[in-house]
């Protein structure tokens, strides 16, 4: 979910707009109203928002710092100005990037992607690869052949990627997927859009990777054999790799 902060309502309207056509749920706030919401938004709706942009408003050199004290999402200024002192304002200010309009919103979506990517290159990295998802609205890839799923399927994969082995309510699932805001929709909804997810991912790779407890919610775990070695793969661009060592069925260890 994006927050768009904009106190020119066409403007905002129209990031909201292009969002929803991507797939991407998001919301905009005027920069009085962001404030209040800010102050009394839960920590549950806050871990659903994948990124703030910021638009043109009064003061929006403090908004950063404000935000950055309660949520790790992505900040990005949008500028209508390419100087370098604005830019360097804005930066100084605490925002992840600064893109100038116009913008293609997917340049957005791959921005956000990147700046979530760095900041989990200090984990780990496996040294295998199974799961290839990309976080710019590209279908991900099992095997290097590209699984393709309904928009709501594939934003629910990417938010799982992105909590790889923790478990994640239904709640949040809804809130990351249709946004906290949505109220045409009830959270039931998700369990169909994981189930059909759970079954592509389980066709393709032959086993559950998407485990379901009652009461709990759901977790992917892709489980770790030393049966089989795969070189590690360029993660180019944009992309986050889920990668743990899994026997594969026949057709992908073969190679076809």
């Amino acid at each position: 979910m994006y927050i768009i902060v904009d106190d020119r309502e066409n403007v905002a309207n129209s990031y909201v707009g292009g969002l929803v056509r991507e797939g991407v749920s998001s919301i905009a706030f005027s920069s009085g109203e962001f404030w209040d919401w800010l102050q009394s938004v839960s920590e549950a709706d806050l871990a659903a928002v994948d990124a703030f942009l910021v638009g043109e408003f009064d003061a929006r050199g403090s908004l950063p710092r404000a935000v950055r004290k309660r949520s790790s999402a992505a900040i990005i200024a949008v500028s209508g100005h390419k100087m370098l002192k604005n830019t360097l304002e804005l930066f100084e200010a605490g925002v992840d990037d600064v893109v100038h309009a116009p913008i293609h919103l997917r340049e957005i979506l791959a921005r956000t992607a990147a700046i979530a990517r760095r900041r989990l290159s200090d984990l780990p990295r496996p040294c295998e690869t199974r799961l290839q998802v990309f976080f710019n609205g590209r279908d991900p890839e099992i095997a290097g052949r590209a699984l393709t799923l309904p928009r709501r399927e594939l934003r629910i994969l990417e938010y799982m990627v992105g909590n790889h082995g923790k478990w994640i309510t239904k709640t949040q699932i809804f809130n990351a997927v249709y946004g906290i805001f949505e109220s045409t929709f009830d959270e039931s909804v998700i369990e169909s859009h994981v189930s059909k997810l759970r079954k592509k991912l389980r066709d393709r790779l032959g086993f559950d990777v998407i485990v379901a407890r009652r009461y709990v919610g759901y977790r992917l775990d892709i489980p770790a054999l030393d049966s089989i070695e795969v070189p590690m793969q360029d993660l180019g661009d944009v992309g986050m790799l889920i990668n743990r060592p899994h026997a594969l069925p026949a057709a992908y260890s073969a190679g076809s």
